[in-house]
């Protein structure tokens, strides 16, 4: 019979654990401004412009060939040039 004790107390104890999960999502929290169609298209170009950039810098660090170096070199600046343009 104490095992069957057992068993209840940690269904009890889950259902506790739910229960604060469950406020604690419901709370407000403050909420981040909604943006408009054209703000959230240059803000998600943005950051898949920064992240090629962080991909073609991963290549440089590990190219050792100056032909692919020239042309990642390339590459990265453009991408540079594209984000500043975004952030104006």
């Amino acid at each position: 019979m104490g095992d069957y004790n057992q068993l209840m107390a940690r269904g009890w104890e889950s259902k506790s654990i739910e229960a604060q999960q469950e406020d604690a999502a419901t709370r407000t929290t403050p909420r981040k401004p909604r943006l408009s169609r054209e703000e959230a298209a240059r803000l998600r170009e943005r950051e898949n412009l920064r992240l090629s950039l962080q991909n073609i810098v991963q290549q440089l660090d590990r190219s050792q060939n100056a032909r692919r170096r020239a042309m990642l070199e390339q590459a990265k600046a453009e991408l540079e040039r594209r984000i500043e343009e975004l952030l104006k």
